[in-house]
């Protein structure tokens, strides 16, 4: 794959990964897949949370795993689904939270593009996954690119606010630097756990932290 279709900003810091050999092996399973099967999200859509965020608008990064497996729901945004899709629970866990934090409502749409042009780099850890099979693509590659991504933002960013809910999305985070970033951490917003992850107020604790830093806020509607 010599041309990849992502933002040129994050192209610039990730030429390095796309010569490795494991970023050929990633590229011609993930190939494979779309040929003999549904894959989701849709191809075009594999890059998105870069090309709506580019590099030097991130402002704040919320990990998630792999992508949703059920119809139409997977956008390439960590979290989100389509327009019009019925919100996972993870998401009304979410916007539950919002509302408690903020005193705000969050849009009924599940398509968090609104969020990501603000800034928010939503990044699931494996960017592609077999319809109806979750976590079908782990351990292909994937992992070791979104790893490469966020130590492209340690090396050339600072004041960052990281949202980092549930064990994974922790480990993955081990590599940030706490002294130059805000590093938030709780449970994981999925029905399980959610208990943990209520009430630690990472919305307005975020928003707090860019506006020191002079940056804008982020409308978490």
């Amino acid at each position: 794959m010599k041309d990849v279709k992502i933002d040129e900003t994050w192209k610039t810091v990730l030429k390095t990964e796309f010569k490795k050999p494991y970023w050929e092996e990633l590229i011609e399973f993930v190939r494979k897949q779309y040929l003999s099967g549904k894959v989701y999200p849709p191809a075009k859509n594999i890059f998105r949370a870069f090309d709506l965020c580019p590099l030097d608008k991130v402002k704040v990064v919320i990990v998630g795993q792999d992508p949703y497996h059920g119809e139409k729901q997977a956008n390439g945004l960590s979290f989100a689904v389509n327009d019009g899709i019925t919100l996972p629970p993870s998401l009304k866990n979410i916007y539950k939270e919002i509302k408690n934090d903020l005193g705000i409502t969050p849009l009924p749409s599940g398509d968090l593009s609104r969020w990501a042009r603000q800034g928010v780099l939503m990044l699931n850890s494996v960017l592609t996954v077999s319809a109806g099979n979750p976590a079908s693509h782990k351990d292909k590659g994937w992992e070791i690119f979104t790893d490469a991504v966020i130590k492209s933002l340690n090396e050339n960013r600072k004041n960052i606010v990281y949202l980092l809910w549930g064990k994974y999305a922790q480990t993955k985070g081990e590599i940030i630097n706490r002294e130059k970033n805000l590093v938030l951490i709780s449970a994981h917003p999925s029905p399980y756990s959610a208990q943990l992850f209520f009430g630690k107020h990472h919305f307005s604790l975020c928003n707090n932290y860019l506006e020191e830093h002079e940056m804008k806020a982020i409308d978490w509607r």
